[in-house]
């Protein structure tokens, strides 16, 4: 029996062998006819590579990243589905897409100066567009990770170790793919900068997602936003997985370097690790209408690690193409060097903005703070006025195209160029014909000397005319950020004059390692109590001008002038004034003729009294 059982197990592991051989067979006979399903070509036969390994993950895990966005913007935004064909190794799937259009919001930069009209004339994007948004979105995401993370060979360092330097040659060899190849014509600028802010990263997010916000708080930067479509809210609470398209103008506070304009994604996403990111990556190619850009954003954007105590982590990335050639000469050496556009300058604008928000949020009256406040509510007040007061400035220094700015003389760098516009119903301007004066020109003096002789009070007679030579006075001040400098003040003009009565100034002044500024605006003395008094600072009306402080090219960290710039500054001096009071009323030339024999004036008074100090 033992024998007849051994028998038959032998048989039926002899007929499991022959099926197991004839399936082999028939394996080896289907390889041989293997096609390519992409190409329709023989399939090789061998073992996946490392590499195809890697990438087939990762494409797996980007499809499943545009299918949970989709499903994102489908739950929250709730339009009908679209279907659309997925164009994948493993053939076609269809990808569910979700589209809301929430409506133009404006930046209030764009506001101010009527721009809105100009940006909106870019219409957002068709509903075949909207698939292949969100893929380019999940891409530059990556992308930006990898930029704000990967040192050498990606990131080298400058001759001077001042700075680090993208090698063009292993960013193509690393992103293949992107928005394409840089177009003739365009010259590419990329930088990296990391800083700690005192803000924590909710609120950060919340700045860069939201266009008020983000104009807002970068106003020396953006002169013009709009979020055109919102085609994802995120997932609900937060703004993760959030995805709008907006058009934007980016701006040095001078007339003499043309703005940048961009039509861009936005991307937010919360990473596995708790870090945020946001992104930002042109769609020229999708553009209505069509046109031929000066300037395109490559993945660009920040990430943001939370730190203890409210603290946040901040690095951010800057990389786009542009065509400079229209940039004065006095300005390309601060162009070429990052710190006009670059990402130290975002950095460092970021850094300093937190410290005024931090100081605006702040309940008690610090020891710095002196003079006729008395309340908490009073100082709140008056930092607000001071925000719009700053913001009004920035909006109306630079070249945007909102603006037509005419020259009236030459074509020199310190040639004034002037604009007018109507002021209607606007609590918080005066009503009539303000005409704008501006003009920009370079010292041979570091800008930290010029920036503390125009913000001091007892150097203020020096150069401000309609000062007519009256004492000044400080009759409050508030401290908004680590640098002496950085501070509010309330200024009293004691006339010469007994006949003429005293004026109140308004005055902030703002530094930081890119640029400087001392804004002012006369107030009316009746207004001003009731902002002391803690009331409604948005209807005070004021004419804010002012001085916009830069350097004129890197600074050598080592001590000493850099070899492009001269340790000098390049200063824009920018007057508003009320020429009528009448809105309806043409523009006389003698107001023109006034404005710029008042700028110019006060140039050369500038000019010999820090030179004279200098020397």
């Amino acid at each position: 029996m033992k024998a007849q059982h051994e028998r038959h197990e032998n048989s039926q592991l002899r007929a499991e062998n022959e099926k197991l051989r004839a399936e082999n067979i028939r394996y080896k006979e289907a390889l041989s006819n293997a096609t390519c399903p992409n190409c329709g070509g023989p399939a090789a036969i061998g073992e996946m590579s490392f590499d195809e390994q890697h990438l087939r993950i990762e494409n797996a895990r980007l499809r499943e990243e545009i299918d949970r966005i989709s499903g994102i913007a489908a739950k929250y935004v709730g339009k009908p589905m679209l279907s659309y064909p997925h164009l994948s190794p493993g053939g076609s799937r269809s990808l569910d897409l979700g589209v809301g259009n929430y409506g133009p919001q404006t930046g209030m930069a764009g506001e101010i100066y009527g721009a809105a009209d100009l940006l909106r004339s870019v219409s957002g994007p068709t509903d075949a567009d909207k698939p292949v948004i969100i893929e380019l979105a999940v891409a530059a995401m990556e992308e930006l990770i990898r930029m704000a993370q990967t040192g050498e060979p990606l990131w080298i360092p400058s001759t001077d170790n001042s700075a680090e330097v993208l090698s063009e040659e292993e960013y193509v060899r690393t992103f293949p793919r992107g928005i394409g190849p840089k177009p003739l014509g365009l010259k590419s600028e990329a930088s990296r900068e990391s800083a700690v802010v005192i803000m924590n990263h909710i609120n950060l997010v919340e700045i860069l997602m939201d266009v008020n916000q983000w104009s807002s708080v970068f106003s020396s930067i953006v002169s013009r936003a709009v979020t055109l479509e919102v085609l994802s809210t995120g997932v609900a609470g937060n703004y993760n997985g959030a995805l709008q398209v907006m058009t934007a103008e980016f701006q040095v506070p001078s007339p003499l370097v043309p703005t940048r304009e961009n039509y861009f994604v936005r991307y937010c996403k919360q990473h596995t690790d708790g870090t945020w990111a946001v992104v930002d990556v042109s769609l020229d190619n999708l553009q209505r209408p069509a046109s031929i850009s000066r300037c395109r954003r490559r993945p660009s954007g920040c990430l943001i690690q939370e730190l203890p105590n409210g603290y946040s982590k901040v690095t951010w990335v800057e990389h786009v193409e542009v065509d400079d050639r229209a940039v004065h000469s006095i300005y390309k050496p601060l162009v070429n060097s990052g710190l006009a556009f670059g990402a130290k300058r975002w950095v460092a604008t970021l850094d300093r903005q937190c410290e005024r928000l931090a100081s605006v949020m702040a309940n008690n009256i610090s020891a710095g703070d002196v003079g006729v406040i008395s309340s908490p509510e009073g100082r709140k007040s008056m930092l607000k006025l001071a925000e719009r007061m700053v913001m009004s400035f920035c909006s109306g220094v630079g070249a945007s195209t909102a603006h037509t700015w005419t020259t009236l003389s030459g074509s020199g760098a310190d040639d004034v160029r002037v604009m007018t516009r109507k002021s209607m119903d606007d609590p918080g301007r005066p009503p009539g014909i303000v005409l704008s004066a501006a003009t920009s020109f370079w010292l041979p003096v570091p800008p930290k000397r010029v920036f503390d002789f125009l913000r001091d009070e007892n150097s203020r007679s020096e150069w401000d005319i309609l000062s007519n030579g009256g004492l000044v006075q400080e009759m409050a001040h508030i401290a908004n950020g680590r640098d002496p400098g950085n501070s509010v003040s309330l200024l009293r003009v004691n006339s010469a004059n007994s006949s003429q009565s005293n004026m109140l100034i308004l005055q902030e002044s703002s530094t930081d390692s890119t640029g400087s500024y001392v804004i002012y605006a006369p107030v009316d003395i009746v207004a001003m109590n009731v902002v002391l008094s803690g009331g409604d600072p948005d209807y005070v009306a004021l004419l804010p001008s002012g001085f916009a402080i830069l350097p004129d090219g890197p600074t050598n960290q080592a001590g000493g002038a850099p070899e492009v710039g001269s340790g000098g500054s390049l200063l824009t001096v920018a007057f508003q004034i009320l020429v009528d009071s009448v809105p309806t009323a043409k523009l006389s030339l003698g107001s023109v003729a006034t404005v710029n024999s008042l700028i110019k004036c006060t140039v050369e008074r500038i000019k010999g009294a820090v030179l004279c100090e200098a020397a």
